[in-house]
């Protein structure tokens, strides 16, 4: 344990945390069997003729430009963090509020301070962050394609020097770097009790947690948490495929970054599930709670083998295999049960 306490309390030893795999795609199979296998990759040579890694790859006023040619004047979301955060996106002493402020500009003019403020000290953090841009700059879709992905629309991350506090996704994501250096240290999923999480009501939940400056006397746990990371550094024109779930820190390695990235796969389904069992189940006695939890073993994860084999699967009803009519109905059962115990 000596060994991974100074493993957490050295930040440079992220750098030294074992490599996300390097792998290139050649075509939808390929990229399929990446996202089925449900471990994080660095994907190569996946944009090379993208317009604006090409703008991106020659500095930020290239890319700015680029950017201004698609603007069609619809506001853009920003986020500004005060220099004495020095760059931290996360929560602030309350676990109510967060260290930036969010609200909607002109892009053009975003791009202009965002690139004035590069190389000034003690200047704010500024960030444009989960911009659409089918829906802003459709233009982009259509000169910057992701074939990989047919419908789903790219989101805009643009900024300093940030450093994004510990968090994870619903959906899978791939993130695709077109100017500046990014790393992301990796937890799995099964790290959640090891990550200090803040509130659930208080989206996006964030770890307390600083992977580069963490406190392991007030989060021993961390520990734990560390030693099952892996890091992945991103150059231009390399993507990072992050399974649903895997929990992220992400760090802006130059003064000046942009990504595009695609979030598919996910549902709200689990999530509403996981609420209403901490409704149902949590303040049960223990031995109830016993039982339930024998419950969604057999029968929910399939931890005890095939339980229902004893039934002719007419019979078997939602522990057997559901027809989407099938699932519309449970839905609806529930919602009519939630309603009546509101």
């Amino acid at each position: 344990m000596v060994e991974l306490v100074r493993l957490a309390r050295d930040p440079a030893a992220l750098d030294s945390l074992p490599r996300v795999e390097k792998r290139g795609v050649t075509g939808a199979e390929d990229f399929a069997a990446i996202v089925a296998a449900g471990e994080p990759v660095i994907v190569q040579r996946l944009f090379d003729t993208w317009p604006a890694l090409a703008a991106g790859m020659q500095g930020p006023a290239t890319l700015g430009a680029y950017f201004r040619r698609l603007d069609r004047g619809v506001p853009v979301p920003v986020m500004e963090a005060p220099a004495r955060h020095k760059g931290q996106f996360a929560y602030g002493p309350d676990l109510r509020e967060f260290t930036f402020t969010k609200r909607q500009a002109p892009l053009g003019a975003t791009l202009d301070r965002i690139e004035s403020l590069i190389g000034q000290p003690s200047a704010p953090t500024l960030a444009i962050q989960m911009l659409r841009l089918d829906q802003v700059m459709p233009d982009f879709v259509e000169h910057n394609p992701m074939p990989l992905l047919p419908g789903i629309g790219p989101r805009l991350w643009l900024g300093g020097a940030v450093h994004t506090r510990t968090h994870n996704d619903r959906d899978h994501n791939l993130a695709c770097v077109i100017a500046g250096r990014r790393r992301f240290v990796l937890f799995p999923p099964d790290q959640v009790s090891n990550l200090y999480i803040g509130p659930p009501d208080n989206p996006p939940p964030l770890s307390l947690v600083d992977p580069e400056a963490p406190d392991v006397a007030r989060f021993p746990r961390y520990a734990d948490a560390i030693a099952a990371a892996r890091v992945a550094f991103l150059e231009p024109g390399e993507a990072l495929f992050m399974p649903r779930y895997w929990w992220h820190h992400v760090t802006s390695l130059d003064p000046y970054n942009a990504m595009v990235n695609y979030w598919w796969g996910g549902s709200d389904e689990p999530n509403d599930a996981f609420l209403t069992a901490l409704l149902a189940f949590r303040d049960l006695p223990q031995g109830e709670r016993d039982y339930w939890r024998e419950m969604i073993a057999a029968y929910v994860f399939g931890e005890r083998g095939d339980v229902t084999s004893h039934l002719p699967p007419l019979l078997r009803g939602p522990l057997g295999s559901m027809s989407p009519s099938a699932r519309a109905a449970l839905r609806q059962q529930l919602r009519t049960a939630l309603l009546k115990s509101s």
